[in-house]
């Protein structure tokens, strides 16, 4: 491990008026590790993650990517740097292939005739390829929209999105939620890859037997303050919900 955390937080609060949706939090992920964010609705999970990836401005404490100092002015920057958010609804077009997923927004383009700039399809398919045999992901037809695939098939598409854009740190909104058990496996098992190439990842679940099961620490939110954090092999279940709900 390195030693600076690939990701840390310190000292984060944001407030909307008069809600205080976050107060002075902190928190460390390295480099080839899971840390869960758990808590209940209103804890503060989402803002803290919205504002890591350059959603809303801290109102104060600061972001630091490689012991650096960062402040991020939309997602774009952010991912940018590295940090790749996919949240519960995926942000997937459903009507379009996996290769135009991975480069929504950001299509490569080559010159026909010398001159006339069109898509790079042949590009875009064969990334598509590489990337998700490095996820292990077997489909009949890439070129197949992504509204043929199944909710399992759908995070893999996008998490193979932020592995080809090299993302270092990746945060994953609730990414088992509404899948049956085989396809929630599955993308435990991607999680467990990620881990191994030595990605940071936050992983936002509800489900601790998901978190228990990939995670390496977890940090408990409530009413937008740490109410906790420990390692996974040091705590159980019911300490967990404990400090969830403040018992």
């Amino acid at each position: 491990m390195s030693e600076a955390p690939l990701l840390e937080v310190r000292g984060l609060s944001k407030s909307f008026g008069a809600v205080q949706a976050l107060r002075d939090l902190s928190l460390t992920l390295r480099a080839g590790e899971v840390v869960a964010l758990a808590g209940d609705n209103g804890a503060g999970k989402t803002t803290l993650i919205k504002a890591v990836s350059g959603v809303y401005p801290p109102s104060s404490g600061e972001i630091l990517l490689d012991g650096r100092p960062v402040r991020f002015g939309s997602p774009q920057e952010a991912r940018a740097q590295g940090i790749e958010t996919i949240y519960q609804d995926l942000a997937l077009a459903d009507n379009l292939s996996i290769g135009a997923n991975i480069f929504l927004g950001r299509e490569p383009v080559r010159r026909a005739f010398g001159f006339l700039p069109v898509l790079d399809r042949r590009a875009m398919a064969e990334a598509a390829r590489a990337t998700m045999a490095r996820l292990d992901f077997h489909v009949s037809r890439m070129d197949a929209p992504v509204s043929n695939f199944s909710g399992g098939q759908r995070q893999a598409v996008a998490i193979g999105r932020a592995v080809h854009w090299n993302a270092r740190v990746l945060i994953m909104d609730e990414p088992t939620a509404a899948l049956g058990v085989p396809e929630q496996r599955k993308v435990l098992s991607l999680i467990r890859q990620l881990r191994e190439q030595g990605r940071g990842i936050l992983f936002i679940s509800h489900n601790l037997q998901d978190i228990f099961a990939v995670s390496d620490r977890i940090v408990v939110l409530r009413r937008g303050v740490e109410a906790g954090a420990r390692r996974i092999g040091e705590t159980t279940h019911e300490e967990v919900v404990r400090l969830m709900i403040g018992g």
